[in-house]
């Protein structure tokens, strides 16, 4: 193309024309930098809708600074037309030209980076209330470093400012203008003219990209607003699916896991994002990949059990990955003869009550009117979920011969199935059950937590967590408090019994989680302070932070002498009927090597609240 000047930058190439605008390499006059530019339209500059769009949502839009975001610098009109001017990614190219120079096929761990960063960036711009609104290959710039591939998304917020009705009628125009096809259709021919084959498949396949990757919503009705964070959800499933099948998702697809090799289980995650339901898509990703990172697919699990049995350890094979390749394999209808899933049951939180006013009787009507306090509907708080590993039914030996007096004698337990959470409950799981609740305290007045010994800050009224303790685990919380936060996620905490059994991984011989020892390269302890969950290697069940970091909160009344009586009813223990002091069980960070052990019992009183406290849920599991 022939150098052109638009205000105070010089068009120096085309990079390519879509429906929503054309794009151009330019380069300031006067700080000889090059950028991005991005020309609207030109029959937009009449629309007085876009104009105030335009006004209104560029600045919000200019504010947005993500490592994973095309930085949009400046927005103009001139000539007539406007235009955004971005960052230009030097030696970038877009996703699909990406994946033509990849031959169309990606590793699951390069799937997996370009994945994790798309995801960080829409999580970002969802929290400040903002979409993009019109993802798909073509926004989605790959430049390929040294260390890995780095990920950008361009064109953030274009179609909330050219519009919602405008967006697929702007896909259909430029097919028209391509074809020189006449839009009426009134004749009796469709196009003028010879076609080009060669143009046409382009086109095509453009067009299919850009339809492809809208949501349900926006395909069936323009007549309305959708929500477009929720249409970015769904995008961000098709780009997944494409990346992980070589192919749209359309009618009845089959998930990537049905075909052999992928060992995260994407199709929990794809089965959410591409919900034609707008409601029932996640509100943010990042937490969803990290669950299916921790989660194998159930081809994965079939290939580790079949490895194992071939090996000859058939039983150990059957304990450990049997019971997730039948959850797996019941999430989607597979046929299997024994299914095992955790059972999670909604439960109701009961919130403080008043009885009331007894001198309501006597009151009389005045000509003023009483006094009658605002009531606030209670709205819908999501739980962020954690991923939970599922312990077989069997006999166990649980006690000690190395500890204190209360930890013998060493005696065999029976124990049903039940699932356990991968990782402690951690505050940023912990600061929506807060918000949920609307305070600190439960129904019968027990404090939940104490803000000043945990990384939770309240303001004005608003929660917080302190920079950087997001991922670690809850602390400060009593015993009273994780039994709320289990009952409001339809769970309950884990018996003593449980717990330790889940610690020693299925290996009787076990001294540690880690096995006969313990180093501090394998868990956080005698340090200064808490460390993020997953942080260190998980035990044989898949279970993090088993040893050290908080010492977890259990069900069961402390009794000193009770493992004798456990020895004479070993179904299922679940502690005494009453104490003073309930069970805590781990260690934690700033603890001695010696209270690290599987066996070692550690009790206080339930309305206790200190900076090594905190806990993990448990699920009954039921046999179908």
């Amino acid at each position: 193309m022939t150098t052109r000047l638009l205000g105070d930058y010089e068009l120096i190439q085309s990079l390519g024309r879509g429906s929503l605008g054309s794009a151009y390499l330019a380069e300031h006059r006067l700080m000889k930098r090059r950028f991005l530019v991005k020309i609207l339209p030109p029959e937009l500059a009449s629309d007085l809708g876009f104009v105030e769009r335009f006004k209104s949502l560029v600045s919000l839009l200019s504010q947005l600074e993500h490592p994973h975001l095309v930085s949009i610098h400046n927005v103009c009109h001139a000539e007539g037309v406007y235009f955004f001017v971005t960052d230009f990614v030097e030696e970038g190219c877009n996703l699909a030209q990406y994946l033509a120079k990849q031959k169309g096929k990606l590793s699951e761990q390069q799937i997996f980076t370009i994945a994790t960063q798309l995801a960080s960036a829409l999580d970002y711009a969802h929290q400040k209330n903002e979409a993009h609104g019109s993802l798909k290959w073509n926004n989605i710039i790959i430049r390929e470093l040294s260390q890995g591939i780095q990920v950008f998304i361009s064109d953030f917020g274009l179609s909330r400012i050219i519009g919602d009705r405008a967006v697929l009628s702007r896909i259909y125009q430029a097919v028209c203008d391509q074809l020189d096809a006449n839009v009426g259709f009134s004749q009796d021919q469709y196009t003028k003219g010879p076609i080009d084959e060669a143009e046409t498949q382009a086109l095509h396949h453009s067009f299919l990209q850009c339809y492809s990757f809208l949501a349900p919503e926006q395909k069936k009705s323009f007549s309305n607003s959708c929500d477009l964070r929720k249409a970015d959800i769904y995008a961000f499933g098709v780009v997944l699916y494409s990346l992980l099948r070589g192919e749209f998702p359309e009618g009845f697809y089959e998930l990537p896991t049905q075909q052999e090799g992928y060992q995260s289980s994407w199709d929990l995650l794809l089965a959410r994002c591409l919900n034609h339901d707008p409601k029932a898509r996640p509100d943010f990703l990042t937490p969803l990949l990290e669950e299916i990172q921790t989660s194998p697919s159930l081809y994965h699990a079939k290939s580790l059990l079949l490895k194992l049995k071939n090996s000859g350890n058939a039983k150990s094979a059957s304990s450990q990955f049997e019971p997730q390749a039948s959850v797996y394999a019941s999430s989607f209808g597979t046929a299997v003869q024994t299914q095992l899933k955790p059972v999670i049951k909604p439960v109701e939180i009961a919130r403080p009550s008043f009885e009331p006013d007894p001198g309501a009787i006597f009151q009389v009507e005045t000509l003023v009117a009483r006094y009658q306090p605002e009531t606030q509907e209670e709205k819908w708080v999501e739980p962020i979920l954690t991923p939970m590993q599922i312990i077989p039914a069997g006999s166990y030996f649980r006690g000690g011969n190395l500890g204190a007096r209360d930890e013998l004698p060493r005696h065999m337990v029976n124990l049903s199935a039940f699932a356990l959470d991968a990782h402690p409950v951690t505050n940023e799981q912990f600061v929506r059950f807060l918000e949920a609740m609307g305070g600190e305290k439960d129904v019968n007045n027990n404090d939940i937590i104490r803000l000043r010994d945990s990384r939770i800050k309240r303001s004005a009224g608003r929660l917080s967590i302190e920079s950087g303790y997001s991922k670690h685990p809850v602390v400060g919380v009593t015993w009273y408090g994780a039994i709320a936060y289990a009952k409001w996620i339809g769970k309950r905490l884990p018996t003593e019994a449980e717990w330790e059994i889940a610690s020693l991984g299925g290996i009787e011989e076990n001294l540690y989680p880690t096995g006969s020892d313990i180093e501090r390269s394998q868990a956080n302890f005698f340090s200064a302070d808490t460390t993020a969950v997953m942080s260190y290697p998980p035990n044989a069940y898949g279970l993090y932070d088993m040893a050290g970091n908080v010492y977890e909160w259990c069900q069961d009344w402390y009794d000193y002498h009770f493992y004798d009586h456990s020895v004479q009813e070993p179904d299922n223990p679940k502690g005494p009927l009453q104490g003073v002091y309930r069970i805590l069980r781990g260690g934690c960070w700033k603890s001695l090597k010696e209270d690290l052990r599987c066996a070692h019992r550690h009790r206080n009183n339930p309305g206790v609240m200190n900076g090594t406290y905190g806990f993990r849920c448990a699920a009954d599991v039921s046999e179908e």
